[in-house]
């Protein structure tokens, strides 16, 4: 026998006061963060991942923290590779306002929902979550809808994407923490590049490189010292740095200016005395390396087995 018709759960203005109450409950309890919704740039179809994501929007909006006595997980780890620190965390938002927020302007997915792999970013830590499951379902259906998202997230490790939010808080993770090559550029004016430019430079015919300004530092009104990431190169498929020329121009997309380097500094190139680490001005990572290079004799052909057995 059917269910009584004169007797609904599915009554429009009680869902709508549920989720306006949620939604009041999330400004009063909850914390501000910011969505950031990953954008793929070139998808690996065969091994199901991308390998130059950027983040190039970043939404505020208010979340509840469920771990309300701390952040769950495996916790601070040492081992054998340092210390890990695997903290997980559990945001509920809002669907009304995650729609209204982020989904209206998010047009770079066919169906807008939170999505695994998206970016949440919390200014009370100072620290990034990324979404690894989204939950819909919770609660369910207590008044026939679904009016929140429970993402269940962990604390993500930064992998040479991009970050151009337009939130200083948030891109200055690109400056401190993407692997970068510093090099020493000369110009016959008086401009220089600008940070966050794209700079390329034509090593040979159909062979470009290009890399994203970091940072500028102006040693002379015709010279200066920049640090570069993001790499790439269009023409082949092998990886290509750029090259040490007085022929073959660096040039600036924004800047307009056309350089030439001077100078490519390696990990253990401390040559010059204003020479900074950009990753961490008082960090000693050029020395670990090279006293690293000690460990191991890698002129041997086989260093682990019978010095006879050579390949």
């Amino acid at each position: 026998m059917a269910r009584n018709v004169y007797f609904s759960q599915a009554v429009k203005s009680e869902q709508n006061l549920y989720e306006d109450l949620i939604i009041e409950s999330l400004k009063i309890f909850g914390q501000d963060i910011y969505y950031l919704p990953r954008t793929l740039v070139s998808r690996d179809d065969i091994l199901g991942e991308d390998r130059g994501s950027k983040f190039d929007d970043a939404y505020l909006i208010e979340a509840y923290i469920e771990n309300s006595s701390g952040f769950e997980g495996a916790g601070d780890l040492y081992s054998k590779f340092g210390l890990e620190i695997r903290d997980e965390a559990t945001f509920i938002l809002s669907r009304r306002q995650w729609q209204k927020i982020v989904g209206a302007w998010n047009t770079t997915v066919d169906y807008p929902i939170p999505y695994e792999g998206d970016i949440l970013f919390l200014p009370m830590s100072n620290k990034f979550f990324e979404i690894t499951f989204v939950e819909h379902e919770q609660p369910f259906y207590q008044l026939s809808n679904l009016p929140v998202y429970k993402l269940q997230c962990a604390l993500y490790e930064y992998n040479e994407e991009d970050f151009e939010t337009g939130v200083d808080e948030i891109d200055i993770t690109q400056v401190k923490a993407s692997y970068q090559v510093t090099m020493d550029y000369s110009t016959s004016s008086n401009n220089h590049f600008t940070q966050g430019e794209t700079i390329s430079q034509v090593v040979s015919s159909g062979i470009t490189v290009t890399g994203e300004v970091q940072t500028v530092e102006h040693l002379s009104t015709t010279g200066g010292r920049i640090t570069v990431s993001g790499i790439g190169v269009t023409g082949i498929a092998e990886a290509r740095d750029f090259i040490v020329s007085a022929s073959i121009p660096v040039v600036g997309a924004k800047s307009t200016l056309s350089a030439y380097i001077t100078k490519v500094y390696d990990i253990g190139d401390t040559s010059s005395a204003s020479f900074i680490d950009p990753a961490d001005g008082g960090g000693e990572n050029s020395e670990f390396e090279l006293s690293a290079d000690g460990f191991l004799d890698f002129t041997e052909n086989n260093p682990f087995g019978d010095p006879s057995d050579t390949y």
